[in-house]
């Protein structure tokens, strides 16, 4: 039987072995999709214990450990709540060994043996121990730390069209030996079926922008303008999060009426969504092609899947879930369209739901 992450776990043969160890573990990261703060690798934050690092502190944290907990059977209060931070710790230490089969429980041990030296599996019987242990090596081991430590290269951060990347702005003007750039995600301007959040999403850019953006048009200057800011910055790509994939013909002027219908607060029909978010990704596309952008699609999640949850916390707090739709035929006109169109950039594609792997890489 193999050692539990020892040199070899997970590689299954001499090859597999022999190609990590004389390429693979010696190469830089270049994350070129994740969810660090800028604001914490600039301030070069600190974290005041284990518990802050994996589940989080005031609103923030890894929403893919909450939903275990809450699979888990763990209270509310111990996974996003006030309670206290130890509390806190011992409740995952209890419940991770019911993880086993998830990544997390993979990636929680190969964490606790990269950063801390600590080999052993996790429980409630060494908890505490291990606990105290990991908070005496995180006074000296920061948001950066941990970065140089992983050998990272580089990262493209996750950023709204109308974020004003302060933080990668003063990174830059540092110097920091490491590259991170923001990455366009324009979800909120897609989703217009979701009339509160895409209503919040123009707000949001209106105020950005210093004036209404009552016309189409007037809409797609001014993501040009953010485009052009984000190009700025050392932007290099752009990531979308499409849950339920649609897509029909694109068309300009349909577009303009369902756009113009969403702006006064009219409720739209499921073919109006879909025109309109198939003209809008055809818009971008062209957009990232000129600009040399790679875009990335995320497709498959059922997002906010508890209302009382969502009221309660916001998105991205663990109530997401795979989707099962049919994706493989809508994928592919889109697609079609974009290379039609020569507006088809480098283009990766990320399913979340395994039955859809091989439709998409077939495509």
């Amino acid at each position: 039987m193999k050692e539990f992450q020892g040199k070899d776990y997970l590689l299954h043969s001499p090859l597999a072995l022999s190609l990590y160890e004389k390429y693979a573990q010696d190469m830089p990261i270049f994350d070129f999709h994740c969810h660090l703060s800028p604001k914490e690798i600039y301030e070069d934050h600190r974290f005041s214990s284990l518990t802050e690092a994996w589940l989080g502190k005031d609103g923030a944290g890894d929403h893919y450990k909450w939903r275990l907990l809450r699979q888990a059977g763990v209270p509310e209060e111990l996974i996003t709540g006030k309670k206290d931070e130890k509390e806190r710790f011992l409740a995952f230490a209890k419940a991770l060994p019911t993880f086993f089969g998830n990544p997390i429980y993979e990636w929680a041990h190969l964490e606790l043996k990269r950063f801390f030296g600590i080999e052993e599996p996790l429980n409630e019987n060494n908890a505490e121990e291990i606990y105290e242990k990991c908070n005496e090596i995180l006074q000296n081991l920061t948001a950066r730390k941990m970065m140089e430590k992983c050998n990272v290269k580089a990262v493209f951060t996750t950023d709204d069209p109308v974020d004003d990347l302060f933080f990668h702005k003063a990174l830059r003007e540092e110097g920091f030996s490491i590259d991170v750039r923001p990455c366009w995600r324009p979800d909120r301007f897609l989703h217009i079926g979701n009339s509160n959040t895409f209503r919040k999403a123009l707000n949001d850019l209106e105020a950005r922008m210093g004036r209404p953006l009552a016309e189409w048009r007037d809409f797609k200057v001014a993501l040009l303008s953010r485009l052009d800011f984000f190009q700025k910055m050392g932007c290099k790509a752009a990531d979308h999060g499409l849950d339920h994939f649609r897509f029909s013909q694109s068309n300009e002027e349909k577009a303009a009426e369902i756009y113009s219908k969403a702006y006064r607060g009219m409720s739209l029909s499921e073919e109006e969504i879909e025109i309109y978010e198939s003209t809008l990704l055809l818009f971008l596309a062209k957009e990232y092609v000129h600009r040399s952008f790679v875009q990335q699609y995320h497709i498959g999640a059922i997002r906010n899947n508890s209302k009382k949850g969502f009221a309660l916390h916001g998105p991205d707090f663990g109530y997401d879930a795979v989707g099962d739709w049919e994706i493989g035929a809508k994928l592919s006109r889109l697609l079609t369209c974009l290379e039609e169109n020569e507006a088809l950039p480098k283009t990766i594609i990320y399913c979340l739901n395994p039955k859809d792997y091989a439709s998409a890489l077939s495509i």
